[in-house]
């Protein structure tokens, strides 16, 4: 070992010591923490002068790497701190990827198991969440706002999962999407007024295609006015909006009681006087709920896993029957061709890049068990992403666009508004 590797690591004991003893809080307490570090360094220092201490090569460089140590995550900080690195995971000692702009890499980064084990309980503690052999799968936010999820074993073969998703590009609008090429300028602008009347909007996708990108930036045209309750698995939305609340889901206690599922949250949130109501993903039961309140004429949006939007109206006609044997297709799919307006697709290509693949609208129709849909835009073969065309059909409830002031017509062919 090198003498500045032991004098990182003495500086680092130190380090901790004062903040044992002060009672700082590394992570909710930054600019106490950072005072304390730079004194900690000069201290050093002053004793390095005198010969009582091997000298730090660097000082910044000591600091900031006691600062990742203590109040961020070690060796995975530089990864995090990164703006190329949307996602970290970690398969095992050795095995530490990450992706930029959508291409995966191993790194060179070694970790052992109890180094991985330390880095988990650290990104778990300010969420409060719990991992062990009852409990074996975690969700949960960094402070930073970064989602991790971790499986331990024997869930896994041997070594503890765990993924990191950074949201690089945090869109509060539509014109975010235009700025970096998702999304055409003229289909930005109809959708903006698609979410100011009301429709109610579905955004479809495979993993990390962005549709939880996408759909923080719908909801940037929501009215200033109107009050919106978003329902997550774990806090990813932040929306701009000033009369926002947001729920999570909470994982079962030791006694495998208290757990508040995405169904009871969508329930809840129509006790709350929401003008809007945003589920982050649907994937289960929630599925009724959200399409009941939808009906009863709640505005909303969410996600969901699809590899196009008519598929993704597939889906949301089967997701609703898990909710039990007396909901049949009968009543989903009539729901569904009335409930939602319009699908918004987006994909990841090859390259990494994340656009908007088509806008599909849902007419209110159906037959034959099928909801009935009309193409708005789409890509055309071997067009480059963020590229759509006009198709030839027409989305719901004109009227909503007209008692509004827009222009429905212009804004399909040109994206203007009155």
């Amino acid at each position: 070992m090198s003498g500045s590797d032991d004098g990182a690591r003495r500086l680092e004991s130190e380090v901790r010591e004062l903040v044992r003893l002060r009672g700082v809080d590394p992570v909710g307490q930054p600019e106490e923490f950072r005072r304390l570090v730079a004194e900690a360094v000069v201290d050093y220092e002053e004793r390095a002068l005198a010969g009582r201490l091997l000298p730090l090569p660097d000082p910044e460089l000591a600091a900031k790497a006691v600062t990742d140590a203590v109040a961020g995550l070690g060796p995975l900080q530089p990864y995090l701190e990164d703006p190329q690195v949307e996602e970290i995971w970690i398969n095992g000692p050795g095995r530490v990827f990450v992706a930029r702009r959508g291409v995966p890499e191993l790194t060179t980064l070694l970790l052992g198991e109890e180094a991985v084990r330390d880095l988990v309980e650290r990104m778990l503690r300010p969420s409060g969440r719990r991992l062990d052999l009852s409990q074996p799968f975690v969700d949960a936010t960094l402070p930073s706002g970064e989602r991790v999820h971790v499986v331990i074993p024997d869930v896994t073969r041997r070594h503890m999962a765990v993924n990191i998703r950074k949201y690089v590009t945090r869109a509060k609008h539509l014109d975010d999407l235009v700025a970096v090429g998702s999304l055409p300028q003229n289909v930005a602008t109809f959708l903006d007024a698609s979410v100011a009347v009301g429709l109610n909007i579905l955004v479809s996708g495979g993993t990390q295609a962005g549709k939880t990108t996408t759909l923080g930036a719908l909801t940037g045209s929501i009215p200033p006015t109107q009050r919106l309750v978003t329902c997550e698995e774990v806090f990813e939305l932040q929306p701009a909006t000033r009369d926002h609340v947001g729920l999570q889901c909470r994982q079962p206690n030791l006694e495998g009681t208290g757990e508040i599922t995405l169904r009871r949250l969508v329930k809840e949130a129509l006790r709350m006087r929401p003008d809007r109501l945003v589920v982050g993903e649907v994937r289960e039961a929630e599925s009724l709920d959200l399409l009941i309140a939808l009906n009863a004429g709640v505005p909303g949006m969410g996600t969901v896993h699809a590899n196009s939007a008519r598929d993704a109206i597939a889906k949301l006609c089967i997701l609703p029957l898990l909710a039990g044997e007396n909901v049949t297709p009968a009543f989903v799919v009539p729901t569904v061709a009335t409930a939602l307006h319009l699908v918004v697709h987006v994909d990841l290509d090859r390259s990494g890049r994340r656009s908007v693949r088509e806008v599909v609208a849902v007419t209110g129709r159906s037959e034959g068990g099928v909801v009935e849909t009309a193409d708005l835009f789409h890509r055309p073969d071997g067009a480059p992403p963020g590229t759509l065309v006009r198709g030839n059909g027409y989305p719901p409830q004109p009227e909503r666009f007209e008692a509004m002031g827009y222009d429905l017509p212009r804004l399909l062919h040109a994206g203007w508004a009155a």
